[in-house]
């Protein structure tokens, strides 16, 4: 299984009643598979993609109030997002368990950053767990949801992108566990976070911190290993620890410390600091546990991330790891010199193509125009042949930072957003230009699904007018267009009119995503509608 697949899996079998995420690689499939799945499916579990992952870890907490098991899933920029109650539900506890499972991105595949989510664990004083392969992330889930209850604390899984897209095969319990049933147990005055309560609740989750380091130091998950040569022990987490098994076939000759639940377990490091004399820590991501180690004893020989033995940027292979144990390093991939690269680009046909061919010939017309881009496929606008955008910060960033550009007199700005980001993060900036009519024309180019992620639902889909006008939009600057060659005419001329209005606009470009249509008449010819009776096919 993938390492998403066995994570969903792992789920299912250990009583899940709801998956709440909003899709974001490298943690998409863990919802796509149980949407699919036979026994999500019977047992009704929720699967339903949210608006967002603050929706999402919201809509969780609901069921953990109601006693049920949840899982949220999303990407690490996913976290930043959801931060709000992520945070609080520490204070908060929950009553059902809650597993939250970030997937990280180092080397930024698909990501505008490395950041490493073990930090928000140690933040919101939750415990985390690493899964070091496939059947860990498998056999976690259970004993997350399990230690989520024991603790009445939510859990905070972090995997990364290799973890995630990778397979490998999976023991799988003989019996899914029941879903819980539906209880009122929770208390109020823990839900309530109001100063009163939320300070009694912050004294009650700080002294836990020491029971779940003892936890940590005693978990299953946490091993030490002993190794013959002690002039150098090896602390690995997670996906980390595969590589350094990977270094050594026929085994270790140096001690290990696996790592794989947190908080860390200071008396594990501690053992192996005192027994070794230098001690190299093998992390992916960021230098987490590191920056504690050093912490913990300023005599030890320790090297990492941080004195340039391993890269501090990008992903860790076990070549990167047997340069570091200064081992011979494997063959590496040598890509033929003559095969040209490929960079990312728009479909053909796409509908965002239209729309950047349009918006560039319309704003040659301009001095110093500015277009604010935003998070989906549509990116790719940056790149050739369109060039077309100056930005691209984050979910919903496009029309708040056309309306600060325009605040600060930049005429013309242009916002440009995707159906789906605007729905995530897109609307409440939006409120804001209407509220003050800034001076700036909003694209949101609408391909009737999340594209970039592979054609999820899209939760504002044949919503967008009705929102606009809702949030105070006109109709007279409200504006729908089909993306296409042949109407090049008039969608120009809407563009020329609504950047020549000086107040806010809404331009929608509507034409579906050429690989969801074909998806769907590839489905529809599979699937023939029945023809009325006496009817004749066309």
């Amino acid at each position: 299984m993938l390492g998403d697949e066995a994570i969903a899996l792992g789920a299912l079998h250990a009583g899940l009643s709801g998956v709440y995420a909003y899709p974001g690689t490298p943690s998409t499939e863990i919802t796509e598979f149980i949407q699919g799945n036979a026994l999500a499916k019977e047992r009704g579990v929720h699967s339903r993609w949210s608006t967002n992952e603050k929706t999402a870890m919201e809509a969780a907490l609901g069921m953990s109030f109601m006693g049920k098991r949840a899982l949220v899933c999303m990407k690490h920029v996913g976290l930043n997002v959801c931060a709000d109650p992520f945070v609080n539900s520490g204070m908060t506890g929950v009553n059902g368990g809650v597993v939250v499972l970030v997937a990280d991105d180092p080397s930024m595949h698909s990501s505008q950053d490395e950041q490493d989510s073990r930090f928000y664990g140690k933040f919101a004083m939750i415990p985390t767990f690493e899964p070091s392969n496939q059947q860990e992330a498998y056999d976690m889930m259970a004993a997350a949801f399990d230690y989520s209850e024991q603790q009445k604390l939510p859990v905070l899984m972090r995997v990364t992108t290799r973890m995630a897209h990778s397979r490998a095969v999976v023991e799988c319990a003989d019996e899914p566990r029941q879903q819980n049933d539906l209880n009122y147990n929770a208390v109020a005055a823990n839900w309530v976070l109001l100063p009163a309560n939320a300070r009694k609740r912050n004294d009650i989750v700080t002294a836990q911190q020491a029971q779940l380091e003892e936890d940590a130091a005693n978990s299953t998950y946490n091993i030490y290993s002993e190794g013959q040569d002690k002039s150098l022990g090896i602390l690995a987490s997670g996906i980390g620890y595969n590589y350094v098994n990977e270094c050594f076939p026929d085994g270790c000759p140096y001690p290990i410390l696996k790592i794989s639940q947190y908080p860390l377990p200071k008396k594990l490091v501690r053992r192996l600091m005192d027994e070794c004399k230098q001690v190299l820590i093998v992390e992916e991501g960021q230098p987490f546990i590191e920056d504690i180690v050093r912490g913990v004893s300023d005599n030890a020989d320790i090297k990492g991330k941080l004195d340039g033995t391993l890269p501090r940027t990008g992903e860790l292979n076990p070549d990167v790891v047997k340069k570091a144990l200064g081992m011979e390093e494997g063959q590496c991939f040598d890509p033929c010199a003559d095969v040209a690269p490929r960079p990312p680009a728009l479909c053909q046909g796409c509908g965002h193509r239209d729309v950047y061919a349009a918006l560039n010939e319309v704003l040659r017309e301009y001095e110093n125009p500015r277009v604010f881009g935003d998070i989906g496929c549509y990116t790719l606008g940056f790149l050739p042949p369109f060039r077309a955008i100056h930005s691209c910060v984050d979910m919903g960033a496009s029309i708040t930072m056309a309306k600060g550009a325009a605040d600060a007199g930049q005429w013309p700005a242009v916002a440009i957003i995707g159906d789906s980001t605007f729905t995530h993060s897109g609307m409440t900036g939006l409120l804001d230009a209407i509220n003050e009519n800034a001076d700036i024309t909003v694209i949101i180019s609408d391909n009737l699904t999340t594209g970039m992620t592979g054609g999820q639902d899209s939760a504002g889909t044949n919503k967008f007018e009705a929102i606009c006008r809702g949030l105070g939009l006109s109709d007279e600057h409200l504006k729908v267009v089909v993306p296409l060659p042949k109407n090049m005419p008039e969608i120009t001329q809407i563009i020329r009119d609504e950047i020549n209005y000086h107040g806010t606009s809404v331009i929608i470009p509507r034409r579906e995503c050429m690989q969801t249509l074909q998806r769907h008449l590839k489905q529809k010819k599979a699937h023939p509608q029945p023809l009325p009776k006496g009817g004749e096919s066309k």
